[in-house]
C-alpha cells in the first residue's frame, strides 16, 4: 500500500461516519522523508483500528465488542498496535513523527497565531500519534478563540478520554450541550462515554434518550446505532444488577 492510498484509507473510514467523538479525516501532508510518511499513515491506521471505542470513528457498531471488552478494565488504551502482520511502533517513535510532522506547522503559526485551520492540523496529527496531552493544548487553543465550537469541544474531549482523563471528557461534552443541547454527535458520544467510561448504563441511556428526542429526522442507519448502544447499556445494566444479587446473597 502507498502512502497516499493508506492516507486515503483513513478518510474513507471517516468518510461515511454517522457520530464521531473526533473526525480525523486526512492527515496533511508536511516535510519528511517517503519513510516516515507512510509509517505516520500506518500509524493512524493502527489507531482507529485499535482504540477502545472506535467505532465512533466510523458509525458503525462493528467493534462495539472490543470496546466493551477494552473498557473493561476502566480506562481507555493508548496503546500503539500494529497493523496484519507488521510491527508496532513505539511511543516513541510516535512522538518523534509527530513532532517532524508539526514542525513546520508550528513554525508558520508563529506568524498566524489565531489560525484556526493551522491550530486543528497540529492537533490532529498529535491526537492520531496518540499524543494526546499535546492534543488536548491545540484544541484548547482552538477553543480559546471561539468556545462556542461544538465540533472542537468533541475532538478535545476525545483527546481527554484516550488519554484517560474520563471526567475531562465528559465535563466538555457538557459544556458543548450549553451551546447545542440536541447536538446528536456531543450526545452520542457523552452516552458512549458514560457507558464504557464510567459504567454508568442510566446516564448513557439518558443521553441517548436526548439524542433521539432532540433528532426526530435522524436517518434510520443512525437510530440504528443509537438503538443498539442503547440495547448494549440495557444489557449490561441488567448484569450489573444480577451480579449485585449474587453478591447479596452470599
Amino acid at each position: 500500500m502507498s502512502t497516499n492510498e493508506a492516507v486515503r484509507s483513513v478518510g474513507d473510514v471517516d468518510a461515511g461516519a454517522a457520530f464521531t467523538i473526533q473526525e480525523v479525516g486526512t492527515a496533511p501532508t508536511a516535510r519528511g522523508t517517503v519513510e516516515s510518511k507512510y509509517v505516520f499513515a500506518m500509524a493512524v491506521l493502527c489507531m482507529i483500528v485499535g482504540l477502545p471505542i472506535g467505532y465512533l470513528l466510523r458509525g458503525s457498531s462493528s467493534s462495539a465488542s472490543s470496546a466493551q471488552a477494552a473498557s473493561s478494565a476502566g480506562q481507555p488504551s493508548t496503546a500503539a498496535k500494529p497493523a496484519a502482520g507488521g510491527n508496532a511502533t513505539s511511543m516513541a517513535e510516535l512522538k518523534q513523527i509527530a513532532d517532524n510532522q508539526t514542525a513546520p506547522l508550528i513554525q508558520k503559526l508563529k506568524g498566524s497565531p489565531n489560525d484556526t485551520a493551522l491550530l486543528s492540523q497540529i492537533a490532529a496529527i498529535y491526537y492520531t500519534t496518540h499524543q494526546f496531552a499535546e492534543a488536548d493544548t491545540f484544541y484548547r487553543r482552538e477553543l480559546a478563540i471561539d468556545p462556542t465550537d461544538v465540533a472542537v469541544r468533541n475532538k478535545l474531549a476525545s483527546s481527554l478520554y484516550y488519554g484517560g482523563d474520563i471526567d475531562g471528557a465528559i465535563d466538555q461534552l457538557n459544556q458543548a450541550l450549553t451551546q447545542d443541547s440536541g447536538d446528536a454527535n456531543t450526545l452520542f458520544n457523552l452516552g458512549v462515554i458514560k457507558l464504557h467510561g464510567k459504567q454508568d448504563g442510566k446516564g448513557a441511556l439518558a443521553a441517548w434518550r436526548q439524542l433521539l428526542k432532540a433528532n426526530p429526522q435522524l436517518a434510520p442507519e443512525r437510530k440504528a446505532t443509537v438503538l443498539k448502544q442503547m440495547a448494549a447499556a440495557q444489557s449490561m445494566m441488567s448484569d450489573q444488577r444480577t451480579l449485585h444479587g449474587v453478591r447479596s446473597s452470599e
